[in-house]
Order: structure tokens, then sequence, then C-alpha cells
């Protein structure tokens, strides 16, 4: 196993896969089981980003613009 494929199945879950999945189905689509760890992911990579813009403006709190 990859380090990078060790480092996404060590991460906590940030969103509640329950009202992702209710949200996708209101819209008439269903959820495979891989999409939430993928949506997880993706607001990792968000987060990420945000502290580096953060750290970038010489701030040290993330703010909405950040992201």
């Amino acid at each position: 196993m990859s380090e990078e494929q060790n480092e996404s199945t060590s991460k906590e879950t940030l969103i509640v896969a329950s009202k992702v999945k209710a949200y996708i189905k209101s819209k008439g689509s269903m959820t495979s089981g891989d999409a939430i760890e993928g949506l997880n992911e993706e607001v990792y990579r968000l987060i990420d980003k945000a502290i580096e813009r953060t750290n970038a403006n010489k701030r040290s709190t993330v703010r909405a613009t950040d992201f």
C-alpha cells in the first residue's frame, strides 16, 4: 500500500455521511460506496489549500475568503 493510500484510509471523516447521502438522494441520485470517502478527501484538500493561503497572507485564522 502506498503512503498516499495509507494516509487517506487513516483520515477521520469530516462530513456527516447520512446528511450527504440524504442530499444526494433528494436530488434523484444514488450514492456509491466510495463517494463519501472521495468527498472527504476533497474536503481535506480544500482545507489544506485554505491553510496555505492563510499562511501565505501571514495570518493564523482561516477565513471564508481562504476557501
